[in-house]
């Protein structure tokens, strides 16, 4: 079997943005989705008590929201610097991406100054996740070279 040069030399290699743009999605969004529909019900089936499993999730979600907010601004940074500001407003990965940010603010926010508003704390984490979800269908960003022929 005979292979083009063209069709082999024709994708184009990802810059440092790409990846770490991509690298950043794997981690916030798989870690979300993981913990919440993977490891939470693995302990459950295992045999675990309710209440331990609620305590694993106290402990970890503020970690895995952390988490995510250092990679949405990762993300942001990566946007930045591939368009401006406004542009960056208009975008629909920028707007998810601060949607997400203010997300997970809210999570801590309100761990912070009402503990007991557990359902407002699963709804912003399960949300961050969905606004995930709909970062990982769009376009990874990258510079486009000027075509010259």
């Amino acid at each position: 079997m005979k292979f083009s040069r063209f069709a082999i030399s024709s994708a184009a290699p990802l810059r440092a943005g790409a990846i770490t743009w991509q690298l950043a999605q794997v981690l916030w969004v798989g870690g979300l989705w993981v913990m919440h529909f993977v490891l939470l019900k693995a302990l459950e089936k295992i045999g675990f008590a309710s209440l331990l499993v609620q305590e694993v999730a106290l402990y970890v979600r503020p970690l895995l929201v952390g988490l995510a907010l250092v990679c949405v601004f990762l993300q942001l940074l990566v946007l930045k610097r591939l368009m401006p500001l406004r542009q960056l407003l208009k975008d629909t990965r920028g707007q998810l991406l601060l949607v997400a940010a203010a997300l997970a603010c809210s999570f801590f926010i309100t761990q912070a100054y009402w503990p007991d508003a557990q359902y407002w704390l699963v709804y912003s984490y399960l949300a961050l996740g969905m606004c995930g979800l709909l970062l990982a269908v769009q376009p990874v960003p990258m510079r486009h070279p000027a075509i010259s022929h």
